[in-house]
């Protein structure tokens, strides 16, 4: 699994998102959720609005349709995100977090152990949060917990 080494590894990926400079081909999963435990773990409160913000910033400057943006998708990360954090024993710091989140949430198809394909793509997803309807979300914290400890 490829772990980041030092906390400048995670600020260039989060800088990189930012200003867009890190090409669309670069932001793997991995990335998705480098900026999401940023967002979570130093600005919480707006975390949502900023991950929105950037992601919709990130398709404009890199000519990708706004379509493909997901709002489900990208609130489903965040909360898993938000779960696993809140779940991990003392306060460990933003390298070790981020880390264990790229851990435990490595698998980009968990979304469709709640989501059928049809409900996760389709254009309500898309534009707003929608419940699973596969597995509940609760279920979530169980099985994450599980996969941290």
């Amino acid at each position: 699994m490829n772990l980041y080494q030092d906390i400048f590894e995670i600020e260039a990926v989060v800088n990189g998102f930012e200003s867009c400079e890190i090409s669309k081909g670069a932001f793997s999963h991995r990335s998705h959720l480098t900026v999401a435990v940023w967002y979570v773990k130093l600005n919480q409160d707006d975390a949502t609005e900023r991950l929105r913000a950037g992601l919709l910033r990130f398709l404009d400057h890199h000519g990708v349709g706004r379509e493909k943006y997901n709002e489900t998708l990208t609130r489903f990360w965040l909360e898993c995100v938000r779960r696993l954090i809140k779940g991990l024993n003392g306060d460990p710091g933003l390298l070790e977090t981020t880390n264990v989140v790229i851990e435990v949430l490595a698998d980009s198809r968990l979304p469709l152990e709640y989501y059928s394909a049809e409900r996760l793509w389709s254009e309500e997803a898309r534009v707003g949060w929608i419940q699973p309807d596969l597995k509940a979300f609760s279920q979530l914290a169980n099985s994450q917990t599980s996969n941290s400890s």
